[in-house]
């Protein structure tokens, strides 16, 4: 599977398959709704705290394979399985902000969620 890392694709592997995500606009107005977020820079804060919750990779895997076509619903991502288990889902999250964002958000004590 090719992916465009400049417009802000990677590929993730999800239950054996090659996936391709994608945070658009569509994607982060999705995830500004779902944390009541007033704007990119405060989803930016919450993602940056170092602390992900399982619902949190959820979602924002979730939103990155809707805005990449696929469709599918956050309790289907939910049920998936990913390489390393929580590991690999939270590598796969900091691939995808890192891409959209162009740098991997930070915790105050510098590290990566």
């Amino acid at each position: 599977m090719t992916v465009n890392r400049r417009r802000g694709e990677i590929a993730a592997e999800l239950d054996g398959k090659s996936h391709r995500l994608c945070l658009t606009l569509g994607a982060l107005a999705e995830l500004e709704a779902s944390y009541a977020a007033d704007d990119l820079t405060a989803l930016v804060q919450r993602f940056s705290s170092g602390r992900l919750s399982a619902t949190d990779m959820i979602r924002i895997i979730g939103a990155g394979l809707r805005g990449a076509g696929h469709q599918l619903s956050d309790d289907e991502v939910g049920g998936m399985r990913a390489e390393g288990g929580v590991a690999g889902f939270a590598a796969i999250v900091s691939d995808l902000l890192t891409t959209t964002f162009g740098a991997a958000p930070k915790a105050e004590d510098g590290r990566n969620p």
